[in-house]
């Protein structure tokens, strides 16, 4: 055990993700322990019933349970960048409401029987549709809200990436040049590398794994 902050997570969950890099950006050190979804560890479903990553549990016991919400308390603690300038509500909204529901259905249509055998390309229309409006906020700037990134960027990337990987072909092909170019930015950035080291997964009793820069 560590007197830091343990963070449960997943390395692919996009907003396990988001939570890894503004605590990454803040310096916040954390013993992180690696999530397997079909066998989650029972410290981590003791700390939070509702069983999804990520979860930080902080040395006095508080449990945050909602990426934004660590993401939010690691910025508040030290934002280098000046993220919090950008904690837009109506962006994070969009991709974590409309988005996702698409992204969703999209990326995972055998999850959805119910609906129509056409669900998968409606909901990836759909998909488009808002990135083409977000394509349309970066024709003059280099992030979302200026040229700096900001917690709304961090907060949509990692579902915008879970979008053009669903088919890369695809999505590479569609007439989105500037949200294309943010998005490779982010994918090839430090930051991006910094967070997405690869770990077995955590059981009781294994040696703390120290996550900071």
């Amino acid at each position: 055990m560590t007197d830091l902050p343990i963070l449960y997570s997943f390395r692919r969950c996009p907003y396990a993700m988001r939570a890894r890099m503004a605590l990454w950006i803040s310096g916040t050190a954390c013993e992180l322990r690696e999530v397997k979804l079909g066998d989650k560890p029972p410290a981590m479903l003791e700390a939070s019933p509702k069983g999804t990553v990520p979860v930080l549990l902080l040395p006095d016991g508080e449990v945050i349970d909602e990426s934004i919400a660590i993401m939010r308390w690691a910025l508040a603690r030290n934002d280098p960048e000046d993220w919090l300038a950008g904690d837009h509500a109506g962006l994070i909204d969009l991709a974590d409401g409309p988005f996702k529901h698409h992204l969703d259905r999209y990326k995972y249509p055998s999850r959805y029987a119910d609906e129509p055998d056409n669900v998968r390309t409606d909901h990836r229309g759909e998909g488009l549709a808002i990135l083409s409006d977000l394509n349309f906020r970066l024709v003059e700037r280099e992030h979302l809200l200026g040229e700096r990134r900001t917690m709304a960027d961090i907060a949509l990337f990692p579902f915008i990436r879970q979008f053009a990987n669903a088919d890369r072909d695809w999505f590479d092909a569609q007439p989105i040049p500037h949200l294309q170019a943010w998005l490779e930015r982010h994918l090839e950035s430090a930051l991006f590398a910094a967070v997405m080291s690869k770990f077995v997964p955590w059981k009781s009793g294994d040696a703390p794994v120290i996550f900071a820069p």
